[in-house]
Order: structure tokens, then sequence, then C-alpha cells
């Protein structure tokens, strides 16, 4: 199992928007942030407050490799999953994955390339040496982990709520939920995420994420819950017709929502590109170049 990253949504959507705009799910006000161990980062110059996640501990210090242990990294990932990694109107990969393979690399000071393959490819590629590291959203799990070892999480996807911007006041806690309806995608992480955490909130179950999504608009729900990369897509799409925003803050929740967005890598018993990928996206944040991506 991998992150669901074909929607509709990102697919055709979002290739019509900045790639910023897509990263506005996995980012919020800092007065609503999730408590971290660690203090989050500012962006300087930003429309408003963002707090940029921390995913690093700063009391944890990774080792690089010697020099020259690392000479050449061999990334390769998609181009079709936008704001992440997608073909810009160049024809030249682009995109946040794009931009942080490139910063590791300059950070490490080794030659990079970024290459393009098939998602079902992409394993394959690993596992015959083909390519040393895929940047591209492979799901951390454990089936994954039997042919791929992965670097350290530097995004996490989080679950959101939507409501209509009459409604942006709404607490999305027990008590402001109390009496409302929210639509929701059935059988999904969402779908049991609410079951376990809000029962004694009305859920109206849909058939996909359109359908849950209309609902709010149109006033058949008091809010939706959902991918908060799809939901920012959306937001900014026509088909919202900027009816709605995001209310409170992001769910991440690892047992229903994933560990997040790490660098996969061949399964080996040598752990010098790991290390050294650990150490330099570290780095990046500290310096402050996670943030400007």
């Amino acid at each position: 199992m991998r992150f669901a990253k074909h929607s509709a949504v990102s697919r055709n959507v979002a290739r019509l928007l900045l790639p910023v705009i897509g990263l506005a799910g996995l980012l919020w006000p800092s007065a609503l942030a999730v408590a971290q161990d660690v203090p989050p980062t500012v962006a300087a110059g930003a429309a408003q407050e963002v707090v940029i996640p921390n995913f690093w501990d700063p009391r944890r210090r990774v080792e690089r490799p010697p020099p020259g242990t690392i000479q050449v990294i061999r990334f390769i990932t998609t181009d079709d999953f936008p704001p992440f990694n997608f073909l810009g109107p160049n024809g030249q990969l682009t995109g946040f994955n794009i931009d942080l393979a490139r910063a590791i690399c300059a950070e490490l000071a080794v030659s990079c390339t970024i290459q393009a393959r098939e998602w079902d490819d992409l394993p394959a590629r690993l596992q015959d040496r083909t390519a040393d590291a895929a940047i591209a959203g492979i799901a951390i799990t454990a089936a994954n982990r039997e042919t791929m070892d992965f670097s350290d999480v530097y995004m996490r996807t989080p679950a959101r709520f939507v409501v209509r911007k009459a409604d942006a006041d709404m607490a999305t806690t027990r008590e402001g939920l109390r009496g409302k309806t929210l639509a929701v995608v059935g059988r999904t992480a969402h779908e049991a995420y609410l079951a376990a955490m809000f029962p004694e909130v009305t859920r109206k179950i849909y058939p996909d994420a359109d359908s849950a999504r209309l609902a709010v608009k149109n006033g058949e729900a008091d809010a939706t819950f959902g991918d908060g990369q799809q939901l920012s897509f959306w937001l900014q799409s026509e088909a919202a017709d900027d009816c709605c925003a995001f209310a409170g803050g992001p769910y991440l929740e690892s047992r229903f929502f994933g560990q997040g967005y790490a660098v996969a890598l061949a399964k080996s018993p040598n752990s010098d590109l790991k290390h050294a990928l650990n150490a330099a996206m570290q780095s990046l944040y500290e310096k402050g170049v996670f943030a400007e991506l």
C-alpha cells in the first residue's frame, strides 16, 4: 500500500495552480499548531503567520559519513504529482520534492541526478540498483520495509476539517461539532478516525471525496473531514467556487494517516546514504532552507 497520490484533483486541478498552493494543507496557523517537542519555524514574509513543521529533534545529532563516501545520488521520482513533483511549463521536473533533492545534494556537496519514472516502477529501480533513492511519497509500511529502507520523515499528510466560510469560526472539538453533520468518505482512515475520536458526532457517508466536499458546499453537511493535501487543491479550484475554508488545525495521527513523506532507499547493510540524507535534511531545516522551500 502506498499513498493514494493520483486523485482526480491532484492530477487535473493541481497542474493549473502555483506549486506552493498545494502545500497549504500541510501547514497551519501557528495558534493551531500541533504540540511538538521542539519549536517550529515561522516562514518569513508570509501573508499570514505560517508554521513550518519541524520533524527533526535538535537533541539528536546525525553524523555525516566521511567526505567522499557518497559521491553521487541518483534520485528517481514521478512527473505527475504536483506540487511535489511534476513537469513545469518548460518541460523540466520541478516541485517541492525536486527542490528538496537538489538542496540535499548541495548540502552534501555531491553530484545529483533526478529522473522521472512510472510510479509502479520506482521500487524495482531501487531493488536493481539503477537508482539510489526515490523521493515520491512511497508509503512507510511494514510491507514496503521488507524491500526498502526509509530516511527520516520530512513532511506529513494531515487530515483537515473544511467548512463553509460563513462557519469558519466553528470549533472542531467534540463540543463544537455536537449536533453537526460531518461528510466523510466511507471505508477510509478518515471515517475510522471520526468514529474513534468523535463517536457522538453524526457522520454522513459518501462514496468519494468529490461528493463529500460538494455536500459541504451545498449545505447538506456542516463540515467534511479528509486529506489535507487534496482539500487544499479543492479549496483553490473552480469546483469549490470560494465556498469554503479550513477549520481547526491538522490531525497527524500516524496510526490512521500514515507516517508521512520520506526518501525511499534500497535495502542495504550500508547505511551511509541514509545517514547522509538524514544529516543533510536536519541541517537544511536548521539553516532555514526547508522553510524557504
